[in-house]
């Protein structure tokens, strides 16, 4: 039987065969490449810091070797972290991002030897990339936790020079001053240098303890708790309600979780100061709430 005539006419003089495949690969375009510490990076594995240490660390292999510290990889290039091949994404870097309304008595740890619950238990799973705690909540600590797939988001929200405001409630046994306001926001010297709050007002309370909203600028262990003991006063409850432009939801109840979507993703990275991601297909929301989260 006669083989139908192809669509595609051929010049009489193109190469063909195997001919045909060395000039394909000769003149294909040059696959794009990107710093190694970035593509980690945009993987979700960490923030760039991170990903440079790791190299120097040698912890890191491309195509059998330890890499080096500002070397470049391609889609063809085979990535080991640990020894564990990592699958790097160089077309549409999508950024996803997960907030969390933290219990107490949980981590934000990936593994405790003591076996407690973690934040990271109640996340759904990744394939290829990884979630990436912004900031911490100490064990007796709830509230709002923020979770990204961008290392370079979290870098910008977390890093100290950026100064990004965490938004506390706080009930205190005792009742502060006004003249203990004034040094707080003026600052005080703890172990670990000078601290200061940028806000604090009164929201309310009977008896012993009393309520207050204060914003921080800072993500150092146990500072909120530590301003007030300088003071002599004791926090009996600390809830984060706000990181950044995040606002935790009043209808997210502890211990659940949603996932933001495109728009409200794309916000947060123009408010970083960042170049919005490419749109995802679907939208990934784990738990169901009628409004959404709002981005201030």
């Amino acid at each position: 039987m006669a083989r139908p005539a192809s669509p595609i006419r051929r010049s009489p003089n193109a190469p063909q065969g195997r001919a045909a495949s060395r000039l394909q690969q000769a003149t294909a375009p040059e696959a794009a490449s990107e710093r190694l510490h970035k593509a980690l990076a945009s993987a979700g594995l960490g923030s760039r810091r991170e990903m440079e240490e790791w190299i120097a660390e040698g912890r890191v292999q491309v195509n059998g070797e330890t890499a080096t510290v500002g070397s470049k990889v391609g889609p063809r290039d085979v990535v080991k972290v640990s020894g564990r091949r990592v699958y790097l994404r160089f077309d549409e870097k999508r950024t996803r991002i997960l907030i969390y309304h933290k219990s107490e008595g949980e981590i934000v740890s990936r593994d405790d030897p003591g076996g407690r619950a973690t934040v990271f238990d109640a996340l759904p799973r990744l394939r290829g990339s990884k979630w990436i705690a912004v900031g911490r909540l100490d064990y007796n600590t709830d509230g709002l936790m923020i979770f990204t797939t961008s290392g370079d988001l979290a870098n910008r929200l977390m890093h100290p020079r950026f100064e990004v405001e965490r938004e506390y409630a706080v009930r205190v046994l005792g009742e502060l001053t006004e003249d203990m306001i004034a040094e707080l926001l003026a600052g005080v010297e703890l172990d670990d240098g000078p601290a200061q709050l940028q806000s604090c007002f009164a929201a309310g309370g009977e008896g012993a303890n009393r309520w207050y909203r204060v914003v921080i600028k800072e993500g150092r262990k146990r500072e909120v708790r530590r301003l007030f003991e300088h003071l002599g006063l004791t926090v009996s409850r600390l809830t984060r309600i706000r990181f950044g432009p995040i606002v935790l939801p009043p209808q997210l109840r502890r211990g659940q979780k949603t996932e933001l979507d495109d728009d409200l993703v794309a916000q947060v990275m123009r408010w970083a100061g960042m170049e919005a991601s490419p749109r995802r297909k679907t939208r990934g929301v784990p738990d169901k709430h009628t409004r959404k989260p709002r981005i201030r």
